[in-house]
């Protein structure tokens, strides 16, 4: 990055980060220059040791988007209900995380960086602007389609190959800027040829402000281990979820019959099987990132509108989105694959609604399915939503995750 921390438009985002790894906007030359980065190699450290340690405000990025502005930008972020896609909002953060990664890590003497970052993790993206989820007034804001937008952002912690980013959005409104959103994305530093991991450069918190977020990135981490560990793939439910799993059970029981088989829906009940809704797309080279795979942020998008249809057709009304939790992305996707979404309503509460959306690769030559992503919504609608009730152990699971990842929302 140049000196300054410079002022970007949002357009120049994916353009600079293709100077950075020396790609290409021509689908066939940017195949070309990948091959081309294998003699990067060299270039990464053989340590953490060797790099020099960066400051956070070596990082600070400031990137407008002039909806206001710029009358012919609005179109591609504009929803039919004349409110704003947030879907596009995910794809801009997720490029300018990528972005505020490879400014941590620039090295001027190195003409092209030999880094793979990619996104590892979406980690709590808060939105302000919907429902401020914890104060007792839940104030209501808009997002308005014709005001610009701000995005700013830097690093907040380092481990040996992993970066925090952490951004917020606000909008021009009245004069001034308001708050709309606060969003953290981990990013993982992989060799050239996106095989292994790689050094990047140690942070100095330099002031008690910012050994507060270094802080607070370490707690991250830590969490994150935490509820890795007590995956529900990996361990039992505590007892007081099996103690919710069965009362769910117990109400679904048939009183008419004395039959662990005879299953009866309460009133303003949903089965959960009856709470899905799917999707495909074709990953074409469009949607193709830096690195010849396919976008994350358009992968966020996508999972995003699917989980939001079915919200919304779960709830009976548009709903608002509250918070993006835990976007887990476990492995690319390749250009050509057929990508298979999954959206599930797994947790309701008054009148809020835990979508999970699963997203899947598919082979059709070998029939394999391969997941590459788990994605969580908290939506909330404007009226109480019928409960969601599981049928089998497997949903019970679902139920008990969405609920999980719920209070954690909550929480915040």
């Amino acid at each position: 990055m140049a000196e300054g921390n410079p002022l970007f438009h949002v357009s120049n985002v994916r353009n600079r980060l293709r100077e950075i790894v020396g790609a290409s906007t021509n689908w066939s030359d940017h195949q070309e220059a990948m091959a081309e980065r294998v003699t990067l190699l060299s270039k990464l450290a053989k340590s953490q040791n060797d790099l020099p340690a960066k400051r956070m405000e070596d990082s600070y990025l400031e990137v407008h988007l002039p909806l206001g502005s710029e009358p012919q930008l609005r179109e591609k972020y504009l929803t039919f209900h004349n409110t704003v896609r947030f879907g596009r909002i995910l794809e801009d953060l997720d490029s300018l995380a990528v972005l505020i990664s490879y400014s941590h890590t620039y090295n001027p003497a190195v003409k092209r960086s030999p880094l793979s970052i990619v996104t590892a993790l979406a980690w709590m993206l808060t939105l302000i602007f919907i429902y401020l989820f914890c104060v007792s007034d839940m104030r209501q804001h808009i997002v308005y389609p014709d005001c610009d937008i701000k995005f700013t952002g830097h690093v907040t912690w380092v481990g040996k190959t992993s970066i925090e980013a952490k951004m917020h959005m606000s909008q021009y409104c009245d004069g001034a800027y308001a708050p709309v959103l606060d969003a953290t994305f981990v990013m993982v530093a992989r060799d050239p040829e996106n095989k292994r991991a790689a050094f990047v450069n140690p942070l100095k918190p330099v002031g008690p402000e910012e050994e507060k977020l270094f802080q607070e990135g370490e707690a991250n981490k830590s969490r994150r281990v935490e509820l890795s560990t007590a995956s529900l793939l990996k361990v039992a439910p505590t007892d007081e979820e099996r103690k919710i799993v069965h009362n769910l059970f117990l109400n679904t029981l048939d009183p008419k019959t004395v039959s662990f088989r005879s299953r009866v829906l309460p009133p303003n009940s949903v089965w959960m099987e009856d709470a899905k809704l799917k999707g495909l797309e074709i990953c074409h080279p469009q949607e193709r990132n830096i690195f010849n795979r396919i976008f994350g942020g358009f992968l966020m998008r996508k999972a995003y509108e699917l989980g939001w249809a079915n919200a919304c057709s779960y709830g009976g009304y548009r709903p608002s989105l509250v918070a993006v939790d835990d976007i887990l992305f476990q492995k690319p996707v390749e250009i050509g694959s057929l990508l298979l979404l999954s959206s599930q309503v797994c947790y309701t509460q008054g009148k809020h609604i835990q979508v999970r959306v699963h997203s899947e690769v598919f082979d059709p030559l070998t029939q394999q399915h391969n997941t590459t992503n788990v994605f969580h919504f908290t939506f909330m609608s404007d009226r109480d939503v019928p409960n969601v009730i599981p049928k089998t152990y497997g949903e019970s699971m679902l139920y008990l995750d969405g609920k999980r990842h719920f209070n954690q929302t909550v929480e915040c």
